[in-house]
């Protein structure tokens, strides 16, 4: 069970929505491919690999000094732009005229339909980049997120692609609403264990902004 979750200041809330300003915070993160419950399930599984001791402890030799580090919530995963694959040219060359949007929104990508994601755990506050231990996985990396302000949604229940995607959608619209620029895609962030009964799970939404 998680002991610890990131820290952050609430600056102002709405109904079911919140800004929230976060501190630095250090992740354990993977690429995968797949749909959203696969890559989940994937990405999990290579970080708790991580976390549970197939790593290198701080100051240690290779293959020596393995080190247990402290779950934590929760785990996040968000849509990435797939691997880039050189494509065969063709013709004709077009173009169109779209409309403004008005926010950036082409810039958020879908949570429906994605088959790259991005998942990761937050690291224990007592951990530093050179405190952590190194992965043995080299597909498992550890980053350094900058003090960043987001906006959060929150809500129970299972997760299915068309709900996050809605609620994506519902975070997305109340932002342009608030006239709040948003400078990332959404991310879903899931604190409890799968056995959870639906109504005592917490979800949520995020969305970084200026």
């Amino acid at each position: 069970m998680a002991t610890e979750e990131p820290s952050f200041e609430v600056l102002s809330k709405h109904d079911h929505i919140e800004l929230r300003r976060y501190p630095a915070f250090i992740v354990a993160e993977t690429y995968v491919d797949g749909d959203m419950d696969a890559a989940s399930s994937k990405g999990f599984r290579a970080i708790a690999d991580y976390i549970f001791g197939n790593n290198v402890a701080a100051g240690s030799a290779p293959n020596q000094g393995a080190e247990k580090i402290s779950m934590t919530a929760p785990v996040t995963m968000e849509p990435v732009k797939p691997a880039s694959q050189k494509i065969a040219m063709t013709a004709p060359v077009a173009l169109e005229p779209v409309a403004n949007s008005g926010q950036a929104s082409q810039e958020l990508r879908a949570m429906q339909g994605a088959n790259r994601w991005r998942v990761h755990f937050v690291m224990p506050s007592a951990y530093t980049l050179d405190t952590l231990p190194k992965p043995n996985n080299p597909a498992v990396q550890l980053r350094e997120v900058p003090a960043k302000t987001w906006a959060v949604l929150r809500y129970s229940g299972f997760n299915t692609e068309a709900g996050i995607q809605q609620r994506s959608d519902e975070l997305v619209a109340w932002l342009l609403a608030q006239k709040i620029k948003s400078t990332g895609s959404p991310q879903l962030a899931r604190y409890n264990p799968p056995w959870t009964l639906p109504m005592f799970r917490r979800n949520e939404i995020m969305i970084e902004t200026e």
